[in-house]
């Protein structure tokens, strides 16, 4: 917990750690251990644009999120009532002695925003507000108030969907299995099998064959079965008075109920429906007397839909005296977003389908209009998902914000970021145990000749490959017009790296996505890889049950007592190995078992070793330690694959809620090297999110690694190390949204040298070749 280095009485000037005279304009940090934070002092000078750097999981983020915005987080909090505190976000107190020159914090991170299935880009920016508002005073006809123009209101709402834009519907190329007859369980759906009620509603009323297979039916007995009525009539069959078809009883049951539904009717839903765009609305979400309104020609709905780039160009035209607040208000929030390098997405387009690069750039957006100073921005990342000609825009807007007298401290891999921070802090030498020092604080100037791990990755260049790899296939990608697309055709080598490119909307992960669902792939995203707080790397990656095993063998007992879930379990906190008690309307309290001291087992368990190491020691090891620990040949050659893509830092009973999305990526991609054997088509999205320059070497090995192993690998990437070497590479664009969806190139990332393209010009400037 936060101590005080400060005791009553003691002259500050000359106690262990000095904080100086100049805290009152520097954050001063003394003997900061968060997470592995090895006893660190460093002042950091505010209302400047600080860069943090360092290798992944050296302590960055420990620094700057677990520390500095944790803190300031807690004792803002700390001035609410109690009832207030427990709706704000909580803030875990940082193990550190002293902390100094605190403003309030502002956290910009890249956790998808999500939210449910009424968020959009407009609402979630308020720029659909003030469409709203804009459209109620001036629409022809007159619809009525703002709220009128609401989907999330029922007075603006589709009836038919309830302002979702979708509805859903039963599934029914699902519910049956032709291949069976009835008597075989032909019919899907939980419920309806052999024996079962509904089963007999079917099978025992005489009208069917039910030992024929489905599929020697006729079209019309299958439609009786699933709809009866005029189907049965057609066949000339004689039906019972209360007969219901397998999709009617279905959605009787399952979608028009309004009782709470069960785990396991949510399941069924999930797997025999889908969604599609309401009948009603045609996805507006609106009624029919909002969705028809128009403003100078057009509706809100043809604006909804239009990139905001080209929004910005309409609502601009209007010039009616009664909205000239309203209009300059909508343009400026528009005109942020463009500018942020998001001109591409549309206001109708859902939260739940942007990426983590996406929905942080539309958070920061929301401050720039602030009128709030002496606040402190910590910003994760902010590049990513940018390409390197869009990161000039991210640059002037991390500047805007320090301009306007703020202090922003920002976690960053980008050297373009970091030459144009006022200060640059390196925290290091390596990860995890062998991290958590200042090891460099000066200029981006000072950092190039420096001798630390980014100083030395800045003064590397790296070439353009100068052998690529020939394909052994290829895979065709036929008239994709998903999204922006436009009717792209494109053949994609086997057995090769390829790398797609082009800047953010360009449609890069539009054709990646086509590429799944043309052929098989294994997509390797950095969406979450668990919510469960006990799944860990080694439980993920199916490597513990192989050490519980170990254990099992060389004490001579069970395995499942080595398993925090099962027999093994402390019993006081189920294996958790912390207590949470709900305090009502205050904040809950979580505090480390007493019974167990949050080994999570019981002293029996713990009792058996191995190498002199119980399973509570093993989960706290490293995994490059147990690499050397663990007497097994098996459990090493795993480890290794972990390790293998630079995540030896982690513990290896870590929760993965704890990983960033770069770490759970990397994850996955072990996981995959662990159980790969048949050529298999692997696509990665920016597998460089979250590393450090000196990783990316890894990260190319492994990549490399999958190729050698008769495997393809596809990357949608914008760093250029990586892009360099490919061994093939298609260029989309030229620009975003409509502007884009088209291939500018493909073949080796040498011949795309001199090109007027984005991608090109990063290129040459990359390896010094002019246009």
């Amino acid at each position: 917990m936060f101590r005080s280095s400060q005791k009553c009485g003691q002259n500050p000037a000359t106690s262990r750690r000095s904080v100086g005279s100049t805290s009152q304009r520097t954050i001063t940090l003394r003997g900061a251990r968060t997470n592995n934070l090895a006893d660190l002092d460093v002042d950091i000078p505010r209302n400047q644009l600080v860069v943090f750097v360092g290798r992944s999981g050296s302590g960055k983020s420990s620094l700057v999120f677990d520390t500095i915005a944790a803190e300031a987080g807690f004792q803002l909090n700390e001035t609410f009532p109690p009832f207030v505190r427990n709706r704000l976000p909580r803030w875990t107190r940082p193990e550190v002695e002293h902390i100094g020159g605190l403003a309030p914090v502002i956290v910009i991170d890249q956790r998808r925003i999500g939210g449910n299935a009424r968020s959009t880009v407009g609402t979630i920016t308020d720029a659909w507000t003030y469409l709203r508002l804009l459209f109620s005073r001036l629409s022809t006809p007159y619809v009525g108030e703002s709220n009128h123009f609401s989907f999330n209101d029922p007075a603006g709402m589709c009836p038919t969907c309830s302002g979702l834009g979708e509805v859903v519907v039963s599934a029914v190329d699902k519910f049956l299995d032709l291949d069976k007859s009835l008597a075989g369980g032909a019919i899907r759906l939980p419920g309806f099998g052999h024996g079962s009620y509904w089963h007999a509603q079917y099978a025992g009323i005489g009208t069917f064959g039910v030992d024929t297979p489905l599929r020697e039916w006729s079209e019309q007995q299958r439609e009786a079965l699933l709809y009866g009525g005029q189907a049965a009539a057609e066949l000339g069959r004689k039906l019972p008075k209360d007969y219901e078809g397998v999709v009617e009883r279905f959605e009787r049951i399952y979608l028009h109920t309004s009782d709470n539904l069960s785990e396991r009717k949510q399941d069924t839903i999930r797997r025999f429906t889908r969604s599609e765009t309401c009948p009603g609305c045609a996805g507006d979400r609106l009624n029919e007397a909002a969705r028809t309104a128009t403003v100078d020609g057009h509706t809100i709905g043809e604006l909804a839909r239009l990139g905001i780039t080209e929004l910005l160009d309409v609502v601009g035209a209007v010039d009616a005296a009664g909205v000239v607040p309203v209009v300059e208000a909508l343009i400026a929030r528009l005109e942020a977003m463009v500018t942020i390098g998001l001109g591409y997405l549309t206001l109708s387009r859902a939260t739940t389908t942007l990426s983590g690069g996406e929905s942080q750039r539309i958070r920061t957006v929301k401050h720039l209009g602030s009128s709030l100073t002496e606040m402190t921005y910590v910003v994760d990342e902010p590049t990513v998902g940018l390409h390197p000609t869009d990161v000039v825009s991210m640059i002037e807007l991390l500047e805007r914000l320090r301009d306007n007298g703020n202090s922003v401290l920002v976690v960053e891999h980008d050297p373009a970021v970091m030459a144009q921070a006022d200060q640059v802090i390196e925290v290091g030498p390596d990860a995890g145990s062998a991290g958590g020092r200042l090891v460099f604080q000066g200029t981006f100037a000072e950092l190039s000749t420096a001798g630390t791990a980014t100083g030395r990755a800045l003064a590397r260049q790296r070439p353009l490959k100068s052998t690529p790899r020939r394909g052994d296939g290829k895979l065709t990608v036929v008239d994709a017009s998903r999204n922006n697309l436009r009717n792209v055709t494109v053949s994609i080598p086997t057995g090769v790296m390829s790398v797609l490119t082009g800047v953010a909307g360009s449609g890069k992960s539009s054709l990646a996505e086509e590429l799944v669902a043309q052929h098989s792939a294994v997509v390797i995203d950095q969406k979450p890889v668990s919510t469960n707080r006990r799944s860990t790397p080694i439980t993920y990656t199916g490597i513990a049950p192989a050490i519980r095993t170990l254990f099992a063998r060389h004490n001579d007992v069970p395995a499942a007592l080595f398993s925090a879930n099962s027999e093994g379990a402390c019993p006081a906190c189920n294996g958790l190995g912390v207590i949470y008690t709900d305090l009502a309307f205050m904040e809950g309290q979580e505090v480390v078992c007493e019974t167990c001291h949050g080994r999570r087992f019981t002293p029996e368990v713990l009792a058996h070793t191995v190498n002199g190491l119980s399973i509570a020691d093993v989960d706290g090891l490293t995994i490059d330690e147990a690499i050397t620990l663990l007497p097994d040949a098996g459990i090493v050659r795993a480890l290794r694959q972990l390790g293998a893509v630079g995540l030896g830092y982690l513990r290896l009973g870590q929760s993965l809620n704890t990983l960033s999305g770069g770490e759970c990526q990397r994850v996955k991609i072990a996981k995959e090297l662990r159980y790969a054997e048949q050529p298999t088509t692997y696509v990665l999205d920016e597998p460089t999110t979250g590393l450090h320059l000196s990783d990316i070497d890894t990260l190319l090995h492994v990549l490399d690694s999958l190729v050698e192993h008769g495997h393809t690998v596809v990357v949608v990437e914008h760093n250029l190390d990586v892009i360099q070497q490919a061994d093939w590479l298609i260029d989309l664009g030229p620009g975003p949204g409509r502007h884009g969806g088209m291939v500018l190139f493909e073949g080796h990332p040498a011949d795309y040298m001199g090109r007027e393209t984005p991608t090109s010009r990063a290129l040459g400037d990359r390896v010094g070749v002019p246009l």
